[in-house]
This record gives C-alpha cells, sequence and structure tokens, in this order.
C-alpha cells in the first residue's frame, strides 16, 4: 500500500502562486524566490484532487520567474498543448479562485511530483519515489518516437 503524505507535513515545502488569465485561458505564475523547487522547461506530475496528471514548467519572459501555463492528462500534451483540454481552467474555475488569486503548490518530490490547492485546504499526496534516471531515459525516449 502507497504511503500517503498531507500538504501540511513537515516534508512538504509550499510555494504560492498567481493564477493570471491568459489568452486561452489561465497560468500559474511562480516568484522568483521559489524557482529553485521547480525545474525550467521540464514536465512534471501534478495533482489536481486527486488525479496525477502533467504540466511543463516554463520560463518567464522577462525575468526569473516560472509558470505552469497548464495541466494536461499526458505528457506529450502537457509539451504540446494544442487542442488539448487544460485542466488548470477547470480546476480554477471549480474552486472558485479568481484572476490575481492564490494557488498553493505543494512540492511532494522535487522535480517530479506537486500538487494543487486552494489557501486553507488541506491535500493528500500518494508518496513514491520518481523513476531511476535510467527508467526515466527510456520513457522519454519511447514517448519520442
Amino acid at each position: 500500500m502507497t504511503d500517503r503524505i498531507a500538504s501540511d507535513h513537515p516534508s512538504v515545502q509550499t510555494v504560492r502562486s498567481t493564477c493570471t488569465e491568459t489568452a486561452t485561458g489561465v497560468k500559474l505564475e511562480v516568484p522568483a524566490e521559489d524557482r529553485e523547487a521547480f525545474p525550467t522547461d521540464e514536465v512534471v506530475r501534478v495533482v489536481l484532487d486527486g488525479d496525477e496528471l502533467f504540466a511543463r514548467v516554463e520560463r518567464a519572459l522577462t525575468g526569473d520567474a516560472l509558470s505552469i501555463p497548464g495541466i494536461y492528462e499526458t505528457p506529450d500534451l502537457a509539451r504540446d498543448p494544442s487542442g488539448a483540454t487544460d485542466r488548470l481552467t477547470e480546476w480554477t474555475a471549480e474552486h472558485d479562485v479568481p484572476a490575481g488569486g492564490s494557488v498553493l503548490i505543494d512540492v511532494v518530490e522535487p522535480e517530479f511530483l506537486y500538487g494543487l490547492r486552494s489557501p486553507g485546504e488541506t491535500a493528500y499526496y500518494n508518496a513514491r519515489e520518481p523513476p531511476s534516471d535510467s527508467l526515466s531515459d527510456i520513457a522519454e525516449t519511447l514517448e519520442d518516437e
């Protein structure tokens, strides 16, 4: 059985992001001072209400901040979201997060597993280790084919 970890556990770092509107939906802006908790231009796993999905963490056009422009069903869709359903837009609407509002990003496993929640909520995540580098390399090779 997989261990579960709460968002308020001491091993979980929480970053406060800002929800901003875009031409196609919303994105989360991560402050520059918290950028070390995220890999840049990489796809990571993100838990939304218990569903494990995928997002690409991108560098902002100016400054040192990062952004998460959307959350998708597969790693491929996170890399190329053309025509895909952005679950982040749905989630912010369901949780009544306005433009300019805060979304908490829990760093469950740095550079691998993150979770989103509204301020004041507690979330629970399945704790697990990221795959070894060799397994990640094999998976990326298969995804690229």
